[in-house]
């Protein structure tokens, strides 16, 4: 049975790590499936957010449905269970395989928005954000909103039955789904939208077809089952199997259908889901609302949603607490004295500033009524409301980040009936005070009572494992007591299979392992997952988290780094490469010095000299890790003297250094391109390809020498030109005959025309930001040019009284480094502004510039650094300046070319660019713009088209 219609195209990638493994260690099984039983792959892919952890036997990738199924074959062959991974930020273990893991993250990321964006087709390997960013243009979104987002996937979102803080039962996952394609496990593909799909498993699969049928009757013959089943799923409910799915649905290939939502990989593959989504509300009220106590806040709940309040997310006193160590703490929620006290976060939402303007009338005197700490005020400030919500999703970040290294934290999640959950929270607060859980949290989503909290633990202690049992024995009483359900949101997984029967009855169970055994006769998927026997099961495989190294100890393997790393579909991700310094770290302990080796071995390539270094991974992580300070030390303990000692001497002459390097540029360029790329292969060859750049025809002939601008009256503001400039021109050579200025002449003409004024350091031209020595773990050097460079500004500033402005978003990153790092040394430093030039020219230019030709389209690609310095909307705003039609698109991500780590390893540039490179080739623009030389350059080789500087843009529209 296949279906009747395309699939969502996925996006080509490059070769994946598996792939790309010699015949010794890759297995082919079928066409665009590889295996790996290396090491360095089943441990860096066996870790996801859960407190659990097997280590499979093989990893694998697939591409289609075609080669899933052929994984599973191949799987059944050798006695392989297999799981299907995808993201891999679920929480209760439910992603993990002591057999197969079968990646299906690298070849499933097709997305499709139909017609208004009224529906979307999406494959499993897509993220939420990925989806809702091509639904934008339509004011539509999924129904599903995780707090996850950021990376976790349409597979888990299906296979978990996703909601969030707003969706309610009402646009999860369950009730927003339209149809999808499955594969089940003897290969047969059912595509439930197609017209005539369920005469069609009738006839291809009739076992299953009456199987589901008849499970359908036996639940409808029992009528206290049918409203057990009904009241359990009246909440967020996770728990199980879905069997709600059977009263809800008439024909067997809907019911199958939803069963598979929240099935979590156990019954059936899906290789893509259609869902209805749900209109975006874009204007928006948002106030924390503070009580006395949880009594008061918990019995102001049904007045507020009645009165339409979109979110009311709760904080215990003790989340009060955290929030108040947060840095950029309200001022409201930092003056309040906790004591007994507990807060809403209560969120109005609308379509139009009209129906806002209503809803806030409505609601008005429902606050008015309640017995507030503090005068409740729901503001509309973007930023302030920013801050409200950074309060409550910060508290995950406060007490994961601070817990003792060495610690696992475990993020749970039950629900009751609301009238229930005064009673709750009170119980789980006495369960953390008897089981002596300190620091413990509960939040969440008191409108739906679906309630999270966080404890920390040490699983290689027997006395804390003894605890944790207890306290969950003592959670089950609690929760089962007060009619809830143990999973809300999170997934049943592996922590609370052996409770299913307990919660839904020996009926009900039945039911379920009928379902599985339905399904999966030989219990191929993902065994041990939503059901089990056993009921010690939730004890085994328990997660250890060793001390390593204080740059990444306080990471909790969630995930939410890896959908933004450049190297993800090439070697490794943030999380994985954590994860092995973990693994390593267990071998030696254990005195298996073969595996250390192996692992140190292939950590070299995969894990230091692929890393871009770029940072995105700590704009995503919640704990605020930048995997890149780790790369960055493991660096520099692995450079030799020598090579330290020459980039320190090049950072004492680095003018001639960026003069001999341009001049080399220029020369290469007037070769022809196989002599130069076989002469430094030939480089690459001896030295090493860490060491050596490879050449690359896109590359420029070198730059202009960096002007020298004195003005005769005040200068508004300090020019440093990047080096980048002088090293490689702009596109047309060093006249810019056929492409433009470069970043730096157009910012001075763009200041002349605009009457204001710059001047440049004395010395410019030998003075980097330092970021190659840093990004290198070149200390030496970096400490030289780094006092070299504050000295400089120093003057040129009149010690920090005049800002600075940069035409590279990467200096102007690692401008702002170099800065801090002076001023936390031992000399008193003063504070110093520094800007990009996308922003200064935004601010100060653009009011006093004139466009005279205006573009149709521009593409922009932003960069890491534009959105580390938060200036990705100017660089956009500058672009909306002169051409009609603005694109980001959808797929961008960092270039990875990373100063030269592109020119070092340009399969890494290829593999980071290829899916915005994909997205770019959709259409022809008129220009094609960023705001860094060297990503511009990056841009250029993936997309075949030449990439320039925003300002170049600006500057030609208004001469």
């Amino acid at each position: 049975m296949s279906p009747t219609r395309p699939s969502v195209a996925s996006p080509a990638l490059p070769t994946t790590p598996l792939e790309a493994l010699p015949p010794s260690q890759a297995e082919v099984w079928a066409d665009g499936v590889t295996a790996s039983r290396r090491e360095l792959d089943r441990r860096a892919r066996a870790h996801d957010a859960s407190h659990y952890l097997l280590l499979p036997q093989v990893v694998a990738t697939a591409r289609d449905a075609a080669g899933v199924a052929a994984a599973m074959a191949r799987a059944s062959e050798l006695g392989l269970p297999v799981t299907f991974r995808s993201g891999g930020t679920s929480l209760s273990g439910q992603a993990l395989s002591d057999g197969l893991l079968l990646d299906v993250r690298a070849g499933f990321r097709g997305v499709e928005v139909g017609a208004g964006g009224l529906t979307v087709r999406a494959q499993p390997g897509a993220t939420v954000r990925e989806v809702n960013t091509r639904l934008a243009r339509h004011a539509r979104k999924l129904g599903p909103d995780p707090a996850s987002e950021v990376a976790c996937t349409v597979g888990g979102v299906v296979a978990n039955n996703s909601s969030g803080m707003a969706c309610g039962t009402t646009a999860n996952t369950y009730r927003t789904l339209r149809s999808l394609v499955a594969v089940l496990t003897d290969g047969t593909v059912v595509d439930t939208g197609a017209p005539d799909a369920d005469e069609r498993l009738r006839t291809v699969r009739p076992d299953l077809h009456a199987g589901l049928l008849s499970l359908r009757e036996r639940l409808l013959a029992d009528p206290a089952a049918v409203a057990e089943v009904r009241r359990q799923f009246s909440m967020k409910n996770t728990m199980g199997y879905g069997l709600n799915a059977l009263l809800d649905h008439e024909t067997a290939v809907e019911v199958l259908a939803h069963l598979l939502v929240g099935s979590e990989g156990t019954l059936a593959f899906v290789a893509e889901a259609t869902f209805e989504t749900v209109p975006v509300h874009p204007h928006a009220a948002t106030g924390l609302l503070v009580f006395p106590d949880l009594s008061a806040a918990t019995a102001a709940l049904p007045a507020l949603v009645a009165a339409g309040a979109a979110t009311a997310e709760l904080l215990d006193a003790a989340s009060l607490r955290v929030a108040q160590g947060l840095s950029d703490v309200p001022p409201a929620i930092a003056a309040i004295t906790v004591e007994e006290h507990a807060a809403l976060l209560v969120e109005l939402q609308a379509a139009t500033a009209g129906e806002l303007a209503a809803a806030r009338a409505r609601t008005t005197p429902v606050l008015d009524a309640l017995p507030l700490s503090a005068p409740a005020e729901l503001t509309t400030d973007a930023g302030e409301r920013a801050a409200l919500w950074h309060v409550r999703k910060g508290l995950y970040t406060a007490v994961a980040g601070a817990r003792p290294s060495g610690t696992t934290a475990l993020l749970e999640d039950v629900v009751v009936p609301v009238e229930a959950l005064l009673e709750t929270c009170e119980g789980l607060t006495r369960l953390f005070e008897v089981h002596g859980y300190d620091s413990s949290v509960i939040f969440g989503h008191a409108k739906d009572g679906n309630i999270h909290f966080l404890v920390n633990e040490r699983f290689e202690d027997p006395a804390s494992l003894e605890r944790y049992q207890r306290f969950t024995a003592d959670l089950v009483d609690l929760v089962l007591g007060a009619g809830g359900s143990l999973k809300a949101e999170h997934g049943t997984g592996r922590i609370m299979a052996p409770f299913v029967r307990r919660q839904y009855g020996d009926f009900l169970h039945d039911l379920m392992l009928e379902v599985k055994r339905l399904f999966d006769p030989a219990g191929l998927l993902n065994p041990g997952v939503v059901v089990d026997a056993d009921p010690g099961a939730w004890l085994r495989h328990l997660k250890t988290v060793p001390t390593v190294e204080e740059e990444v100890d306080r990471c909790v393997e969630c995930g939410y780094c890896e959908p933004g790393c450049p190297s993800k579909d090439l070697t490794l991700t943030p999380r994985q490469r954590i994860v092995l310094r973990r693994e390593l770290a267990a071998a030696r302990a254990a005195g298996d010095d073969d595996l250390a080796a192996r692992l140190t071995e292939d950590y070299e390539y995969a894990g230091v000299q692929t890393c871009a270094v770029d940072g995105l991974c700590a704009q995503a992580c919640p704990v605020d890790i930048n995997t890149g300070d780790l790369v960055r030390r493991l660096r520099a303990e692995s450079a030799p003297a020598a090579l330290d000692a020459g980039w320190d001497l090049a950072a004492r002459h680095w003018g001639a250094a960026t003069r001999v390097g341009g001049a080399a540029l220029t020369a290469a360029g007037r070769l022809p391109v196989p002599l130069v790329r076989a002469t430094t292969t030939a480089a690459r060859a001896v030295l090493g390809a860490d060491r050596v750049p490879s050449y690359s025809p896109e590359l420029p002939a070198g730059g202009r020498p960096r002007p020298v601008l004195r003005p005769s009256g005040e200068p508004a503001a300090v020019l440093f030109a990047s080096c980048t400039g002088t090293l490689f021109g702009p596109d047309g050579g060093p006249e810019g005959a056929a492409g433009g200025l470069g970043a730096t002449a157009a910012l001075v003409a763009l200041a002349e025309r605009a009457g204001v004024a710059l001047v440049t350091p004395e010395g410019l031209g030998s003075l980097c930001c330092a970021t190659p020595w840093k990004s290198k773990g070149l200390r030496a050097g970096q400490a030289t040019m780094a006092s070299r460079l504050v000295a400089a500004l120093l003057e040129a500033t009149r010690g920090g009284e005049l800002p600075v402005v940069c035409d590279a978003a990467s200096c102007t990153e690692g401008l702002q480094a170099a800065w801090a790092g002076a001023r936390a040394g031992t000399e008193p430093t003063p504070p110093l502004t520094v800007v990009d030039a996308t922003r200064f020219a935004a601010d100060h230019l653009l009011g006093r510039l004139a466009v005279t030709r205006r573009l149709g389209s521009v593409v922009v690609h932003p960069t890491c650094s534009t959105e580390a310095l938060g200036t990705t909307s100017a660089l956009v705003e500058v672009a909306q300046a002169v051409a009609d039609d603005v694109v980001v698109p959808p797929s961008w991500g960092c270039c990875a070319y990373a100063g030269d780590r592109g020119l070092l390893h340009p399969e890494l540039t290829a593999s980071a660019t290829a899916r915005e490179a994909a997205d770019v080739a959709e259409r022809t623009y008129d220009a094609y713009v960023s705001a860094n030389r060297t990503c511009e350059l990056g841009m250029t080789r993936a997309t075949g088209r030449p990439y320039r500087h925003v300002l170049e843009l600006l500057e030609a529209a208004t001469r």
